[in-house]
């Protein structure tokens, strides 16, 4: 390890300098706008790198912001087989990976990281291949062992996602506006909400379901879309449909009977405490009568209610006002009628 190790800083210390020693000959020979022009290829060939869909990446938290990060031999690897994006760094082309790769760390263009969970956690065999936290590495040189590396710049929004922020205000405003809609627009909005809804929760049990299934059968791990419920995970790996490979030990058969026996007795604990038909149907007429409420609600209807509202109001109150005032008479005559006697 310790030879490696020193190897690998022998080798970064020789492609820094070369690179240095590379660079000085060139900014030599060239004016200032010239050197400004060459900052920006490098600029250009990190923004290109990083939209390009070979180089696998994924995203992870480094020191409370989440970050888009790759490996060191996946670079190596994605440099051997696209060639012509060295074509993007004109004069500077025939530099190898490493010092490519160096330069970029040099312009702070990328930052190595290293993960935070450093030792295997129990029950697993292997250190995990994509960590979700990072922390700063603190030699910043180029390594294909175990080494990760995080874009430090911000990428550039596609134009979909300009239109999407333009357009969340306005689903906002839409979705207030709800209950003055026409009467079948609310009902393709409720029903279209409450197929969404019905798939989500569909999908989540079935997943749970043959996990459990696979888990007590066969002793595997196996769940289907993997990312459904990640916090830090892109839309193309959020519907990921094909598990990921179970890097666990085995469960012990004592462990699947038990649960397996705990399944069964909460199954037919369900099934016993099932509500009966009456009972469904009462809760039926109620839910039917909120959506229903809802539904029908419209403007008319509402200033029309106040409108019965602030006339039974002042009825009443023209009422109260007619009682007082015959109380009132009714009391001045009483007091006459003694004040004579």
């Amino acid at each position: 390890m310790k030879k490696s190790g020193g190897a690998e800083k022998k080798k970064a210390r020789r492609s820094s300098a070369s690179v240095q020693n590379g660079t000085r000959d060139s900014s030599s020979d060239t004016p200032p706008r010239k050197q400004a022009a060459k900052k920006d290829v490098f600029q250009l060939f990190a923004e290109k790198v990083r939209d390009h869909k070979d180089l696998e990446s994924r995203w992870a938290v480094l020191q409370e912001t989440r970050v888009e990060y790759f490996r060191g031999k996946d670079f190596v690897s994605f440099m051997k087989n696209h060639l012509e994006l060295k074509e993007i760094l004109e004069s500077d082309r025939n530099l190898e990976t490493e010092d490519i790769a160096n330069i970029l760390l040099q312009k702070n263009l990328l930052v190595r990281c290293d993960r935070v969970v450093k030792t295997v956690r129990p029950g697993k065999k292997k250190l995990s291949t994509w960590p979700a936290h990072l922390e700063i590495f603190p030699e910043q040189v180029f390594s294909e062992n175990d080494a990760f590396f995080a874009w430090t710049f911000v990428k550039r929004h596609p134009l979909w996602q300009t239109l999407l922020s333009f357009f969340w205000p306005v689903l906002t405003l839409a979705i207030c506006l709800f209950p003055v809609y026409p009467h079948r627009c609310k009902l393709l909005i409720l029903y279209t909400c409450a197929g969404v809804l019905l798939l989500i929760l569909s999908l989540l049990l079935m997943r749970a379901a043959i996990f459990g299934a696979v888990w007590i059968i066969l002793g595997k791990r196996v769940w289907f879309f993997p990312n459904i419920l990640a916090e830090e995970a892109t839309l193309r790996e959020l519907f990921r449909f094909w598990p990921k490979k179970d890097e666990e030990e085995r469960p012990k058969w004592t462990a699947r009977l038990f649960y397996a026996i705990v399944a069964v007795l909460v199954i037919l604990l369900l099934r016993h405490h099932a509500p009966d038909e009456a009972a469904r149907a009462r809760y039926q007429k109620r839910m039917s009568n909120i959506i229903d409420d809802v539904l029908e609600w419209s403007p008319s209807l509402a200033l029309s209610g106040m409108m019965e509202k602030q006339t039974v109001v002042n009825g009443t109150e023209n009422n109260n006002f007619s009682n007082e005032s015959k109380a009132t008479s009714a009391d001045e005559t009483d007091q006459h009628h003694k004040d004579t006697a």
